[in-house]
């Protein structure tokens, strides 16, 4: 039995966005260069043939990902979520206390899909460490994350949906 994929609206527009693109605009453009290269004659030295290819099936390696991805998608619109603890697309403003340090840092973190982790943006996924740790608590707690670059406490500051 597959999980399901929870995603935001925007991740799972964001992936639908890729496969179009994929489909309709690089795979037909790759396509044509397959055809005019098959044209050519021998095969098997023409290197446009070769690597159009090899393009098509990472294509359609791509889009059949994709699609198995958005089949087993669960939207989660975090805008319409009223929750006082934190859920799956909860904006999380934490304060972060490093063990070994003792360094003290301030983080916002959206809790998204694993289809829409972007750590420069800092989005990470509910499957990871501090989100586990995170889920169904509230503003005001302390938690202890379990990190495989050392433990790390974690005070909850605020929680929005946004």
């Amino acid at each position: 039995m597959e999980t399901k994929n929870y995603i935001t609206r925007k991740g799972f527009e964001k992936l639908k966005s890729e496969a179009e693109f994929l489909f309709y605009k690089d795979r037909p453009k790759v396509v044509d260069v397959v055809s005019w290269a098959a044209s050519n004659g021998d095969r098997s030295e023409n290197a446009d043939y070769q690597y159009g290819k090899k393009r098509l099936r990472e294509i359609d390696s791509r889009l059949r990902f994709l699609r198995d991805r958005m089949d087993i998608a669960e939207i989660v619109d975090p805008e319409k979520i009223k929750s006082q603890v934190i859920v799956f697309g909860a904006t999380v403003t934490i304060q972060s206390d490093l063990i070994k340090s003792g360094d003290s840092i301030t983080k916002t973190y959206q809790i998204v899909g694993e289809d829409e982790i972007d750590t420069e943006g800092n989005k990470i996924s509910w499957r990871s460490p501090i989100s586990k740790a995170l889920l169904g608590k509230k503003a005001g707690d302390e938690v202890l994350v379990k990190k495989p670059k050392g433990d790390e406490y974690i005070t909850i500051l605020k929680i929005e949906f946004i």
